[in-house]
């Protein structure tokens, strides 16, 4: 659960007319990266309203527990073949309500209501804290060298192309791809640390459509991951989208081993808010007895 709300966090995070196929003209292939980049921000809001944003707030309800997979066989210790069938989990996905505060510089506070009880993550940019009731585990912890390590990689909460090259981010062209049976722009960026990820930009509208995930470690192995961005609403002038889906992809090892299908996770936002008033305390370390009291 809580490897899987990382993700999510992640996800959020990075969130801020059909093209005919005979369309991916001369035109847009001329378009530079650096082009692309100052369509996008354009059409999110503009430069000046992102570097405004000093602090951002999202409400809404995510989809956990879900899982279409059919169950694994597992080897019994001293049964020979025998094997035990491991039963299957809910189909359907359990919408637990959140709240995310974001500020500057990379501060994210994101609690999660499960089971009756309030869990929390907080990261303040450089340490992070967890509290996970719904595991029975009572006191706030330190995040994971792991969980520190996938914090510290997302971008701010303008996303990873505003203001790229202040952030020492290269951002390059790395083709014209179909997305959903649209047209995009598929970027390769490269930041400072030297992490790759590739986003996908709408040749039409010029918001982002999809954004390559951190890759996720299910069954021993790491599966790339894809995030959607849908339903694009204005709030205070800027674009945001309002419903994001992840896909966990299955990996090619070129084995003749079935991979199972990984249904994807939503997330559906209510409410943002841009520039709310927070107290400092929020993006400390945790007090258990109040880690549920500030909404």
């Amino acid at each position: 659960m809580l490897r899987k709300t990382m993700l999510l966090v992640s996800t959020l995070v990075v969130a801020v007319t059909l093209a005919s196929a005979a369309d991916t003209t001369p035109t847009r292939a001329n378009l530079s990266a650096a082009d692309i980049v100052s369509k996008n921000i354009a059409a999110r809001g503009g430069l000046k309203a992102w570097r405004a944003v000093q602090t951002m707030s999202m409400e809404g309800k995510l989809g956990a527990g879900g899982n279409q997979r059919a169950p694994l066989a597992m080897p019994m210790p001293g049964k020979g073949d025998a094997k035990l069938q491991v039963p299957q989990r809910p189909k359907e996905e359990v919408q637990l309500p959140f709240v995310m505060k974001m500020e500057r510089p990379r501060k994210v506070r994101f609690e999660i209501q499960f089971a009756g009880k309030a869990a929390l993550q907080v990261f303040d940019g450089a340490n992070g804290w967890k509290l996970r009731p719904f595991l029975n585990r009572l006191e706030v912890e330190p995040f994971t060298a792991d969980e520190l390590k996938a914090a510290s990689l997302q971008p701010d909460l303008d996303g990873p192309l505003v203001d790229y090259a202040a952030k020492g981010t290269q951002v390059a062209l790395d083709g014209v791809e179909k997305v959903e049976d649209r047209d995009t722009y598929k970027l390769k960026l490269t930041t400072k640390n030297g992490q790759t990820i590739h986003v996908w930009i709408d040749a039409d509208t010029f918001l982002e459509t999809k954004i390559e995930g951190q890759p996720r470690r299910l069954d021993g192995r790491q599966h790339p991951v894809e995030i959607y961005y849908r339903d694009y609403r204005p709030i205070s002038g800027l674009q945001i989208p309002f419903t994001l889906e992840t896909r966990v992809l299955p990996v090619n090892t070129g084995a003749k081993v079935r991979e199972l299908p990984i249904p994807p996770e939503k997330i559906s936002i209510e409410k943002v808010e841009v520039n709310p008033k927070f107290d400092a305390s929020l993006f400390v370390k945790p007090q258990v007895e109040t880690a549920s009291n500030h909404n």
